[in-house]
């Protein structure tokens, strides 16, 4: 191997380097969006095929919910969907065993499908009130009067 070889070489070695993008990871994104006929699930479907990168579109009319599977990114999907002027938002909902409190008032949601609530951030839980801390102390051992209340 000569100098020509190993330029030659070093040279298949920089332009192999220069074209390796880094892939897009394989995502699914889904969609709470406002459906009432057919047409209408017609139309979404075809939208949301039209983004860059979808492999396979899912809607399901009962739930107002569609799915978009592939090499997209969320905000280009509900981009593309809200071009239909139909009432578009992230899909709010997760599985029960997800969620640490899931009947707390942010959580519970009555439209949501089976064994589904709102997705809530952790900083949500249940909160003592004052009243919770004057029951405390009204039965405490420390209370003078509370052998007349028992």
């Amino acid at each position: 191997m000569g100098v020509e070889g190993t330029l030659e070489y070093l040279s298949d070695l920089l332009s192999s380097v220069k074209k390796r993008k880094k892939r897009k990871q394989i995502q699914t994104v889904a969609l709470k969006i406002r459906m009432d006929c057919e047409g209408c699930e017609r139309k979404v479907k075809k939208v949301l095929y039209g983004v860059k990168g979808a492999k396979s579109v899912d809607v399901d009319m009962k739930q107002q919910k569609a799915t978009v599977t592939g090499y997209v990114e969320a905000k280009k999907v509900l981009k593309a969907a809200q071009s239909t002027k139909k009432k578009v938002e992230l899909w709010p909902y997760v599985p029960y065993t997800l969620v640490a409190h899931p009947y707390v008032s942010q959580a519970y949601d009555k439209k949501a499908p089976p064994n589904m609530v709102r997705g809530i951030a952790d900083a949500a839980t249940i909160k003592e009130t004052t009243m919770d801390d004057s029951y405390t102390l009204m039965f405490s051992d420390e209370n003078p009067n509370s052998c007349t209340i028992m």
